[in-house]
């Protein structure tokens, strides 16, 4: 008996912590984003990552764009603000195939 409730105790804090990854912050006015100038590109086969936004400290941040090598099969699709009930939700940019 205690077994299983160890094994049960372990599940739900394993689900827990996943759901808080898996987060999603509401806003209801969107950051703006600022126009900064490029740097120059490291090569001519390097991507341009734009900005970002994460959340720190209970608000939006907008993180620096950045060169990156490309990555074979795949393609960069930048980050975007997804309107949602009450607000409005950054879905992070990342690499697909």
């Amino acid at each position: 008996m205690k077994k299983k409730l160890l094994i049960a105790s372990f599940c739900i804090i394993a689900l827990i912590n996943i759901s808080e990854i898996h987060a999603q912050f509401v806003v209801k006015v969107r950051p703006t984003m600022m126009v900064r100038q490029r740097p120059v590109a490291p090569s001519r086969t390097h991507i341009w990552i734009g900005p970002e936004y994460v959340w720190r400290n209970g608000n939006y941040v907008l993180v620096n764009g950045y060169w990156a090598a490309p990555r074979v099969g795949f393609s960069y699709v930048p980050g975007r603000w997804k309107r949602q009930r009450g607000g409005h939700v950054w879905v992070a940019g990342g690499w697909r195939r």
